[in-house]
């Protein structure tokens, strides 16, 4: 049994001074004042006067494409990508990842090999098979689908059916709208991909715009199948208000990284989850010119903050926020821990320090120059781990 003390307890309703998270087996038995627990019943750990948090619940990561393929045309093996990712998550404070995996079709412009079909079902099953071996932390699979990749529809279908698949996006980056609205930037962010010429680039941006996309009656029968199994259904770069009642019509729940504020808003008053990415935070806006994560979360217009590319933007983030923008730091947790928990209908486990729920766990600190650091990780009440700065 352990008792973690003198630490600034994150509950889901205040910082809690002065009390004690005591944890059995692997969930969290009490919350008491420290006056009132006999500490030598218990193994103590010492939170310095640091935060205890619950663990990050990080629904957007595709992190597991840049350990697995690090290089375009680089595979590593996919068992020791994802056994080395969670050795680097644990350390940035994510207990529960979701691996954002994405369903492609014919790519014209890119070659990465992680993104193969054949590849990504390895690494849909690789982490499927995490449940019933040692891992350190949850993962889960959330499967990103480009709405034009039609031949990936019963490789979706299947892995929805065989349960390992935990959230479900629909994704349109067909260029002209949504992320790509601007064909120049997107012009630009082709070139980053490979050397090609402004004519070529044309070339390539009519083909997408021209190709055959999944109608709304299969989007729809897709979003049913994952409901059904209690998988919730985001939509993925929300460009016009009006798209945002069409996508809810088919069970859609979370807006994922809205392009405009408007929209934002918009989502969140139909009652949608927003998200936003936290690179997007210490970067000072979005890398590809869409909406500022910082602005839209200081007009109270995003829910949820992921990692999306980069680990440890989530813990940095809300610091960063805190720190440069005044946001309450208490408020701005949230975004991290429960808020995502419950968009993926995993509340009543994890996301809150709460008597019952799962004792995922952090001990954050912070250096004399204000510099947050994960010191300790705890997950199902086992401390995976652990470090000192010297």
């Amino acid at each position: 049994m352990l008792a973690i003390k003198n630490g600034v307890i994150v509950t889901e309703q205040q910082f809690l001074h002065g009390h004690v998270v005591l944890v059995n087996g692997t969930t969290i038995e009490g919350i008491l004042p420290e006056s009132l627990v006999n500490l030598a019943n218990y193994e103590v750990v010492d939170a310095q006067g640091g935060y205890i948090s619950p663990g990050f619940v990080d629904i957007h990561s595709d992190y597991i494409e840049t350990i697995v393929s690090p290089r375009p045309t680089s595979m590593m093996d996919v068992n020791l990508g994802l056994r080395e990712s969670e050795r680097i998550l644990m350390t940035h404070g994510i207990t529960t990842i979701f691996h954002s995996l994405s369903y492609y079709g014919d790519d014209k412009y890119s070659h990465k090999l992680i993104r193969n079909p054949e590849n990504v079902q390895r690494c849909v099953d690789a982490i499927h098979a995490t449940h019933d071996e040692p891992h350190l932390i949850r993962h889960r699979l959330h499967a990103r689908f480009e709405i034009d990749s039609l031949d990936q529809i019963p490789n979706l279908e299947r892995n929805i059916l065989d349960g390992k698949v935990h959230l479900l996006s629909f994704m349109d980056h067909t260029p002209g709208q949504g992320q790509y609205r601007n064909l120049e930037l997107y012009k630009n962010i082709m070139r980053g991909y490979r050397d090609i010429t402004d004519g070529e680039a044309t070339t390539l941006i009519k083909e997408q715009t021209e190709k055959e996309k999944m109608s709304l009656d299969e989007i729809e029968r897709i979003s049913c199948l994952a409901i059904e199994r209690n998988i919730a259904v985001a939509s993925h770069d929300d460009d016009d208000i009006t798209k945002l009642a069409l996508v809810q019509s088919y069970g859609t729940t979370i807006s994922e990284f809205p392009i405009t504020l408007d929209v934002a808003k918009e989502a969140k008053r139909i009652g949608m989850q927003t998200i936003a990415g936290a690179p997007n935070i210490l970067l000072g806006g979005s890398h590809s010119g869409n909406l500022s994560a910082a602005e839209a979360i200081q007009a109270r217009a995003i829910d949820i903050i992921c990692s999306d590319y980069y680990p440890p933007a989530m813990l940095h983030g809300i610091f960063e926020l805190a720190n440069k923008y005044e946001e309450d730091l208490h408020s701005l947790f949230q975004l991290v821990t429960i808020n995502p928990a419950r968009a993926v209908n995993m509340a009543h486990e994890i996301g809150s320090i709460e008597v019952g729920k799962k004792a995922d766990l952090l001990i954050i600190e912070q250096m004399e120059d204000g510099y947050p650091v994960v010191t300790t990780t705890i997950v199902d009440g086992k401390t995976i781990m652990k470090t000192n700065y010297r």
